[in-house]
């Protein structure tokens, strides 16, 4: 299977706070499966940083939205709360990302369900 987007979507109670006991490892996971992990430790405690101080307060994470293969975004979407794995182009390792992604969510106790290439129905 290819995909150009692979999308988490959390269940209708979820509060980003819930991400607290597990972004860690779904950035760093995120960043070495795409091999984008920074050469330094500090850029990457930066990123780490970032996100943690908007999830602490309950407040959407940017994700990694560098210049870069893939990206993970959080999008200001109504309704339901998600992020996504982008690529350029359909490829397999899209569903790859977003599998080992939804494999970590599912071990942190972090309900949600996993959709495939719908950013235009986010965009609507």
């Amino acid at each position: 299977m290819k995909a150009e987007s692979g999308h988490i979507v959390f269940k209708e109670k979820f509060k980003y706070k819930d991400l607290q006991g597990c972004f860690e490892e779904v950035l760093k996971a995120f960043l070495d499966e795409t091999d984008q992990m920074p050469d330094e430790d500090e850029i990457l405690q930066m990123f780490m940083k970032i996100n943690m101080m908007d999830i602490e307060k309950n407040r959407k994470p940017e994700g990694y939205n560098r210049r870069g293969r893939m990206r993970m975004i959080f999008p200001l979407t109504k309704g339901k709360r998600q992020f996504y794995i982008r690529a350029d182009s359909k490829t397999a390792e899209v569903v790859r990302v977003t599998e080992r992604m939804s494999k970590i969510l599912k071990k942190a106790g972090v309900p949600h369900i996993v959709e495939w290439d719908k950013l235009l129905t986010i965009q609507q």
